[in-house]
């Protein structure tokens, strides 16, 4: 299955909100955070690794990464949107 479709079964393990898959626009401004030092995670963990692709949460407030076609769907992983 593609990440694609396996994104539309996924919700927030938080809120239960939708999610979907970031444009380019915004992975690339987490990748350019990243590549700074300046993304931090919900558990306040600097981001080091850089993000394949990410998942938006409906409202917008979070995202979490996706790594090697793995979504990470911890809360404390989850870094703001942009």
């Amino acid at each position: 299955m593609e990440l694609s479709e396996f994104v539309k079964q996924l919700v927030c393990p938080e809120t239960h909100q939708p999610l979907r898959l970031a444009d380019a626009r915004t992975i690339e401004s987490l990748n350019a955070l990243i590549a700074k030092g300046h993304l931090k995670n919900r558990s306040d963990r600097v981001v080091s690794e850089k993000l394949d692709a990410c998942l938006l949460r409906e409202d917008g407030k979070w995202v979490y990464p996706v790594r090697g076609n793995l979504p990470v769907m911890l809360i404390d992983e989850a870094v703001t949107g942009l």
